[in-house]
């Protein structure tokens, strides 16, 4: 896929990236939605923090995993 995108003109690169872009935002914006509404709705304080140790829980294992691979 990579080698596709380097064949595109700068322009449509951008666009390309643009776009890419727009949907990782708006997923991870759908993400954080559902987890105020269903992860400790009465308790945001709690969420955010339970959030924040799950986050850092799956960059550690998969900071190994990917160690193990290599």
């Amino acid at each position: 896929m990579i080698y596709r995108v380097k064949k595109f003109k700068p322009i449509n690169q951008l666009i390309f990236a643009f776009v890419i872009g727009f949907a990782v935002i708006s997923l991870w914006r759908g993400v954080w939605g559902l987890l105020d509404v269903y992860l400790f709705p009465d308790q945001y304080v709690l969420g955010l923090w339970v959030s924040v140790f799950v986050g850092v829980a799956i960059l550690i294992a998969t900071d190994y995993a990917t160690k193990e691979l290599l």
